[in-house]
This record gives structure tokens, sequence and C-alpha cells, in this order.
């Protein structure tokens, strides 16, 4: 059996498409959960919907939302087109955009709760040191969290992995180009091939699973208390 028959290019873009989902998640979901779970300000409430509004929504509303903000009609999306000399829509860059919105929320809530258990007289205790806010939470808050912050990143992956209607919506569905490995499952179950179906959704499901392991094992290593206070 030959590797195209496998599903290799949908297989490997899901991965892709995934992973720089979940990083761009970490480095937006992380100070944004850290600011819901420490800080009280107008509008926090309306922030927090905001943020967990794409938990619930269908994902093709979400598609048809982002296709409004970046489509080419749009100010962002002419913006984006000249500067790149080629629309955002329709590209494996949609793809992760996509994949983001609809991912990033699991991380940003796991990760809120793992900041709100952290006892802040450490985070007081390291001011008193005279370390800056942003000193404290790469040093102190996030170590003490990483539980949470691990949880989140399992669930963000694990979603990312299997995003399909906000996807379908931005990206399209062209292969080769930004057909994912669960938008091949659809197009080989339309097109009544349910061998491939198979093959591709057990690859999925393996792969998927096999990261979800690595990162609840991870999650569960006995915890270290001198590696996790600040020195």
């Amino acid at each position: 059996m030959s590797l195209p028959a496998l599903g290799t290019w949908p297989l490997a873009l899901s991965l892709f498409v995934a992973t720089l989902a979940t990083v761009c998640a970490l480095l937006v979901g992380l100070p944004l959960a850290w600011l819901l779970a420490r800080r009280r300000f107008r509008g926090r409430g309306l922030l927090e919907v905001l943020v967990l509004l794409p938990m619930v929504l269908p994902p093709t509303v979400i598609g048809y939302y982002l296709l409004l903000g970046v489509g080419r009609r749009s100010l962002i999306g002419q913006w984006y087109e000249s500067l790149m000399g080629a629309p955002l829509v329709f590209t494996p860059g949609a793809a992760v955009l996509a994949t983001f919105v609809a991912a990033a929320p699991f991380l940003v809530r796991a990760a809120q709760g793992g900041f709100e258990q952290v006892d802040a007289s450490y985070e007081d205790a390291a001011r008193t040191l005279g370390r800056s806010e942003w000193s404290i939470f790469l040093t102190v808050t996030t170590p003490l969290a990483w539980r949470g912050i691990l949880a989140g990143t399992a669930l963000c992956f694990a979603r990312a992995m299997g995003e399909f209607g906000a996807t379908l919506m931005l990206a399209g569905n062209i292969p080769g180009r930004t057909q994912t490995a669960s938008l091949a499952v659809y197009d080989a179950v339309q097109a009544g091939d349910f061998a491939r179906a198979s093959r591709l959704a057990v690859l999925l499901s393996l792969m998927t699973g096999a990261a979800l392991w690595a990162l609840t094992r991870a999650g569960r290593a006995p915890a270290d208390p001198s590696r996790e206070l600040p020195r």
C-alpha cells in the first residue's frame, strides 16, 4: 500500500496545523488566562464570555465569523492580501487560524484554573525581591500552574486535531492544500470509500491518542517541590 493511499498529506497537515495552533494558543492564551485569573477589571465578564464562546458555538458559525473578519472583503483580509500578495482564505494559514480560534479556549480555561490554584503569597514574595510582573509570570506563576497548563495543552491539541467545521468554512477542502484528516474522512465517506475513511480515522485516532497519552503521563509524574518553588 502506497503512502498516498494511507492519507499521508491530510494527516501531516493536521499534525502541522494542530501543533502550530497549539503553540499560538500557548503564546496568546497563557497571558490571557493569567489576566482572567489574577486581575479584576471592568469588562472582565464580557472578555470571559468572548474567550469561551467558541467552545459552545457551532464550528461552522465560528468559521463564518472568521470569514467575515479576514475574508477578501474585510479590512483585515484586504490588508493581508496587500502585504502578502495573496488572500488568507483557502490557505493552510487559514486552517491554522480557524483551528486556533476553535481550540484555544480549552487551553485558556484549564490554564486559568491552574493559575487560580497558585498561592498568591509566592508571587508577593517575588515582588518584594524586586521582580517585574513579567518575570514573576514566567518564573513563579507559570511553573507552579504547570499541571493546569499541561491539561489545557492536551485538550487544545486534541481539539485542534479534530477540527472540522471552522476549517471547512475558512480554509476550504482542497486536496493537497487545505484538506486535513477530518475533511479527508468526510470526503472518503461521501465518495463511498469506507476503507480509506477507516484508515484515516484509525490513524488520526492513534496520533491524537498517543499525544494525549504522552501529555497525561507527564502530568501524572510525581511533583518535585524543589523544582516547582522559585529560588
